[in-house]
């Protein structure tokens, strides 16, 4: 389904009577010899299969968490459903966003009392559903008492977001931060959740689609729509790893694509009324874990009255957002030095003994948000709930544009897309109870990460980031491991992940290159210490595994450092805790 086979080698494909894809791709020395044979395993990687003059029911412009969703939702519904994805899955928006699946408590602010009560709901069936990737995480509200928001508004609010939410089982904390523990500072405290790695639940619901059905293909970019009579027929799309080109006809199209929405409508001369999209950049630091930095999650106001979080993740102090309208390519965006040195002021508003400057930010990030467009509001002030654009009256009919939208929504926006093109989609089973403890999960990792460990012959850390990453695939991930040495290395050598994770993924979660095996499906760069070095101890360790000869591994790693230095930026130019403007 996915993927493409190494350089240089030839190729030869037969079928496999297991239950993978049909058609895998083995490579073999210049002896006519196999480069890889495992004990019980060979290091197989999919093909893509060609897609011209292929009819679909639905085809979904954009790989994002909304696209994958919309995608899976559609293929369980029995429609012949195709996803394609310009860059990987989860590149875009979904990867800079601030990793929060939340309930939506700053909402309550606007009256948006209906899109609390989605959010709360969706992220208690995240809670349940996807344990090992969205945990609880209790909040410290952080309020300056000269805020515009008095005390007793904050209590008022809490107790109708707990009331809306039912009971929870987090504890209570001891105490808060004793750096908050100010005059100036009116501290609670709230329950909310975190998916440290989105790209992970976008991969997981990615493979939930594939086995219900769907086609799917990252790198393939739509070049246009095809259109009859006023209704859209298909699409035109190219794909960037094999150079070809190929028309699909469809009966329904969802451009997906996020803050891209507006590109692609006038690519396809598909004209509107007015902009659908108001593209809003958001701006993040990661910090190291500074002396005295919080222990939990802190929710507090910039010091010019806006939100803003610190969080724990990743090992690391993930900080932001900003709010700041944004109409350039979104493929460029990238924080500004205004946008860094305010949010550096409001660590150290926060942290004053802590005194962090430019120098000390490991790297910062920024997307768009794709906002409806409202040229006269204030960015805080637009809503954030979702909405789809129906083009019937564009003159083309059949397609269907997706308008905001967030993580903890994604599944929800699927189930409503789903109905819309007549599917019948009943809301989920899941109960929604107070989740498990979080030391209910805990006990359940630690139980995985014995049994991977004594299978796949790592140790038991290694055997706990698989689980945590990789779910109810961690013991196929074990499996393949156990076959062969070189498959338990870890990725680099600071890392407890492993090789057979990588080929895991390029197997099975369509991951191609190097940046989408390292920064999305087993995203170990995400780290502060990564480096080059890192880069190209991974490359050779993975390009062994999937067959890649020296000169496509050497090319991997280049592309890889390019794309990791592009998203992740080191900003230059603030040499101490500097005001934006």
């Amino acid at each position: 389904m996915c993927g493409r086979e190494g350089v240089g080698p030839r190729p030869f494909y037969f079928p496999l009577c297991v239950s993978v894809p049909p058609w895998w791709i083995l490579t073999f020395d210049e002896n006519a010899k196999p480069r890889h044979i495992l004990p019980q395993l060979c290091i197989l990687v999919p093909v893509r299969a060609r897609l011209s003059g292929e009819r679909f029911d639905v085809a979904i412009i954009g790989g994002g968490i909304n696209g994958v969703a919309i995608a899976r939702e559609c293929a369980r519904a029995g429609k012949r459903t195709l996803l394609v994805e310009q860059n990987d899955f989860a590149s875009g928006t979904t990867s800079r966003s601030t990793r929060i699946i939340h309930g939506g408590l700053r909402y309550l602010e606007h009256g948006e009392l209906g899109l609390v009560r989605e959010s709360l709901k969706e992220r208690e069936r995240m809670l349940a559903d996807y344990p090992h990737l969205v945990r609880p995480l209790r909040f410290v509200l952080a309020i300056p008492k000269a805020s515009r928001h008095n005390a007793l508004a904050i209590r008022t609010g809490l107790l109708l977001y707990r009331k809306l939410a039912g009971a929870r089982c987090l504890p209570a904390l001891a105490q808060f931060d004793a750096h908050l523990d100010r005059p100036d500072l009116a501290t609670f405290d709230y329950d909310d959740a975190q998916c440290e790695f989105p790209e992970r639940l976008v991969a997981e619901w990615l493979g939930e689609a594939i086995a219900a059905g769907a086609v799917v293909r990252n790198h393939c970019t739509a070049l246009g729509l095809t259109k009859n009579d006023g209704r859209v027929t298909g699409l035109v799309i190219h794909d960037t790893l094999t150079g070809t080109e190929a028309r699909v006809e469809a009966a329904h199209v969802i451009n997906a694509t996020g803050p891209w929405a507006d590109m692609v409508c006038a690519q396809s001369g598909v004209e509107t009324k007015e902009k659908l999209l108001g593209g809003i950049r958001g701006s993040h630091i990661v910090l190291p874990r500074f002396p005295g930095a919080p222990g939990s999650a802190v929710y507090s106001e910039a010091p010019d009255g806006r939100p803003v979080f610190l969080i724990p993740w990743n090992d690391q102090l993930l900080v932001g957002t900003t709010e700041v309208p944004d109409s350039a390519d979104p493929a460029r965006a990238e924080p500004s030095p205004e946008e860094v040195g305010y949010l550096l002021d409001s660590v150290n508003h926060l942290y004053p003994a802590a005194n962090i400057g430019a120098g000390d930010i490991l790297y910062a990030f920024a997307g768009v948000r794709p906002l409806p467009y409202s040229p006269t509001a204030k960015p805080a002030a637009i809503t954030r709930r979702h909405r789809i654009h129906d083009h019937s009256d564009d003159g083309a009919r059949g397609l269907y544009s997706v308008i905001g939208g967030k993580l903890t929504t994604a599944a929800a926006l699927a189930r409503e897309v789903a109905r819309k093109l007549g599917a019948h989609v009943p809301e989920p089973q899941t109960a929604l109870i107070a989740p498990a403890p979080a030391d209910g999960i805990e006990v359940t990792l630690r139980q995985w990460a014995r049994q991977i460990s004594a299978v796949a012959h790592i140790p038991e850390h290694s055997a706990r980031a698989v689980a945590e990453w990789h779910g109810r695939r961690a013991m196929c991930v074990a499996r393949m491991a156990g076959t062969d040495d070189a498959l338990r290395h870890p990725l680099c050598p600071h890392s407890s992940h492993i090789v057979a994770e990588a080929v895991e993924v390029a197997r099975y979660e369509c991951a191609v290159t190097l940046g989408d095996i390292l920064l999305r499906r087993v995203p170990v760069a995400l780290s502060g210490c990564w480096s080059k070095q890192c880069t190209r101890a991974a490359a050779q360790r993975i390009g062994w595994a999937l067959g890649w000869d020296q000169l496509r591994i050497g090319r991997e790693a280049e592309l890889f450092d390019a794309e990791r230095a592009a998203f992740l930026k080191k900003p230059s130019g603030l040499s101490r805790p500097q005001r934006a403007a």
